[in-house]
C-alpha cells in the first residue's frame, strides 16, 4: 500500500524532478519530515533553520523555489520574502500554522505564489508547489519579454532620433534619411543602431556648449 502511495505520488511530480526546493522552518522535526518527503517525491530539497541560513543557501544557489514558515525567531518568514524579493527573483510559498487573514494579505504583499496551512502532508503539498513553479517561470518569460519589448523600443528611438538629425543636416524626407542610414551601415558593415549611435553621439557633440578661449569671460 505504502508502496503503491509513493509510486503515485512520484507519477505526480514527474515532471518537476529537476526542481530545487529550499525548506525554511525553525522546528527542525517538521524541517526534517517534509524534506525527506518532498525528496522522496522527487524534488532536489535543501534545508534552513533560519531565516539568516536561508539568505546563506539562498546566495550560493538560488533555488527555484522557497519554502518559508511563518513564524520564526529573528528574521520571521515575511521579513525574509521581503528581502528575497529585494535582492533575488526566487518566488515564495509560506507554509504555516497560522492562518489569519493578515498575515496572508502581509504575505501576498511580500509577492507569495501560494499560502499552505500546516499540518500538510506531502500529496497535499505537491500542488500548490507545482503550481507556484509553474507561476513563477510565467512570471519570468513576462519579465523577459518585458525587457526585450523595452530594448527594442530604446533601439527604434535612437534609429528614429538619427533619422531626425540626418533631415535636419542634410534636408532629406524622412524616407531618403532612413535610406542614407541604411545604405551607411551596410558599407561599413555595422548594425544600423550603431551608427545611428554615432550619428546622435556627433550632434551631441556639435551642440554641447563651447568651453571658453583663454581670457573670455
Amino acid at each position: 500500500m505504502l508502496a503503491s502511495l509513493k509510486q503515485e505520488q512520484n507519477k505526480t511530480v514527474q515532471a518537476a524532478t529537476a526542481a530545487r526546493l529550499l525548506l525554511v522552518d525553525d522546528d527542525r522535526v517538521v524541517l526534517a519530515t517534509l524534506a525527506d518527503g518532498l525528496r522522496d517525491a522527487g524534488y532536489h530539497v535543501e534545508v534552513a533553520a533560519s531565516a539568516r541560513e536561508a539568505i546563506e543557501q539562498i546566495g550560493k544557489l538560488p533555488p527555484d523555489l522557497a519554502i518559508l514558515d511563518v513564524r520564526m525567531p529573528g528574521m520571521d518568514g515575511i521579513e525574509l520574502a521581503q528581502h528575497i524579493r529585494e535582492h533575488t527573483q526566487v518566488p515564495v510559498l509560506f507554509l504555516s500554522a497560522y492562518g489569519d487573514l493578515t498575515l496572508v494579505r502581509r504575505a501576498c504583499e511580500h509577492g507569495a505564489l501560494g499560502y499552505v496551512l500546516k499540518p500538510v502532508d506531502i500529496p497535499q503539498l505537491v500542488p500548490p508547489i507545482e503550481a507556484a513553479l509553474i507561476r513563477s517561470r510565467e512570471l519570468i518569460r513576462l519579465r523577459e519579454s518585458e525587457i526585450k519589448l523595452n530594448t527594442a523600443l530604446a533601439v527604434e528611438q535612437r534609429t528614429r532620433m538619427a533619422v531626425g538629425v540626418l533631415m535636419e543636416r542634410q534636408r532629406l524626407d524622412r524616407r531618403a534619411a532612413f535610406e542614407a542610414l541604411r545604405r551607411a551601415a551596410r558599407s561599413q558593415r555595422r548594425k544600423i543602431t550603431d551608427v545611428a549611435d554615432e550619428i546622435l553621439n556627433a550632434a551631441e557633440a556639435l551642440n554641447a556648449p563651447r568651453p571658453p578661449h583663454h581670457g573670455e569671460p
